[in-house]
């Protein structure tokens, strides 16, 4: 892999980290069940993603 094709990695992993930690929060504040679930769902979509791209490493 390239210089710039790593960074691109890094920068995908620390955003991918940063939404997850963000839906996180949000879940534990969320009084909503459906609402909950969803948020819930996309900071697993979110892990997902991350593992994803750090496989790539």
């Amino acid at each position: 892999m390239t210089t710039k094709e790593l960074l691109y990695i890094e920068d995908a992993l620390g955003h991918e980290k940063y939404f997850q930690t963000r839906c996180k929060e949000a879940v534990s504040q969320l009084q909503d069940p459906e609402l909950k679930s969803t948020v819930e769902e996309l900071a697993k979509k979110h892990g997902k993603i991350f593992q994803s791209f750090y496989g790539l490493l």
